[in-house]
C-alpha cells in the first residue's frame, strides 16, 4: 500500500472517499451489481415489459430493495410502485443528476448475492421483428422527406 500524497489529501478533501467499485455504483443507482437481483432498463420501465419478471422476483425475494432512476417519469412507474407496495418491499427513488444510466429500476439487497443474469433477456424474435418495423418506418419517412425536398 502506498502513502498518501498531498493531492490524494486534496482530492479526498474535495470529492469525499473513493468507494470501491464506482463505475458500478453510477451505473446500477447505488449499489453494486454482485447485490442485484433484477435489473430494467428504462425501456422495460417505461413500457411495462418487465413487470412480469419483477413481480416473479419480488415474490422469490421479499426482503430486497427497489431502488427507481428519479430521470423516469412518475407516470411511467406506477406499476412498479404498486407491485413494491403488493408485496411489501420498501422502494426508493435515486436521482444523479450527474451520471446518466439506462437502468430504470433494481431490484437489490445490501449484500452481495451474485446472481448470474440480472437483465430480462428480450425474445431475439420479438427485438428482430421490431428493428424490421422500424426500418420500414425511417425509410418510409425518408422517402416522403425526398418527396419534399424535390
Amino acid at each position: 500500500m502506498s502513502k498518501k500524497n498531498v493531492d490524494d489529501y486534496l482530492t479526498e478533501g474535495m470529492y469525499g472517499t473513493r468507494l470501491p467499485k464506482d463505475h458500478e455504483r453510477k451505473q446500477f443507482l447505488g449499489t453494486l451489481r454482485e447485490r442485484i437481483v433484477l435489473a430494467l432498463t428504462k425501456g422495460q420501465v417505461m413500457s411495462d415489459k418487465g413487470l412480469a419478471q419483477l413481480e416473479e422476483a419480488m415474490k422469490e425475494h421479499p426482503k430486497a430493495t427497489l431502488l427507481i432512476n428519479g430521470d423516469v417519469s412518475h407516470r411511467f412507474l406506477k406499476e412498479e410502485k404498486h407491485l413494491a407496495n403488493k408485496y411489501h418491499i420498501t422502494y426508493s427513488t435515486v436521482t444523479n443528476e450527474e451520471v446518466e444510466t439506462d437502468i430504470g429500476a433494481v431490484l437489490t439487497y445490501d449484500y452481495a448475492i451474485d446472481k448470474e443474469d440480472i437483465f430480462i433477456q428480450t425474445d431475439p424474435i420479438q427485438s428482430e421483428k421490431q428493428e424490421e418495423q422500424n426500418d420500414k418506418q425511417s425509410s418510409t419517412l425518408s422517402k416522403i422527406k425526398k418527396w419534399f425536398r424535390s
